[in-house]
């Protein structure tokens, strides 16, 4: 769940309150120039996110040379 949207300036003269958020399991998006440069977010969802991108992939059986093959034939519109 994101907290706030603070520039640069901002974490930076208030690290404390933005740090304190980051630990009560809220997200910080940092911006500079209008721009998301990067985000402050609790260890448990990180673990999270990478936890979720790789199910499916380590339980599955899957042939890694059927997918190669397919992906290259998708790119280069070619069969093997």
């Amino acid at each position: 769940m994101v907290k706030a949207i603070v520039s640069a300036t901002e974490i930076k003269n208030n690290f404390g309150k933005y740090m304190d958020m980051i630990v009560n399991g809220y997200e910080v998006i940092v911006t500079k120039n209008g721009k998301e440069i990067g985000r402050f977010i609790p260890k448990d969802v990180a673990v999270s996110f990478l936890t979720d991108a790789l199910t499916g992939v380590i339980e599955n059986e899957y042939d890694l040379k059927s997918l190669k093959d397919e992906e290259l034939s998708k790119k280069y519109e070619m069969s093997y």
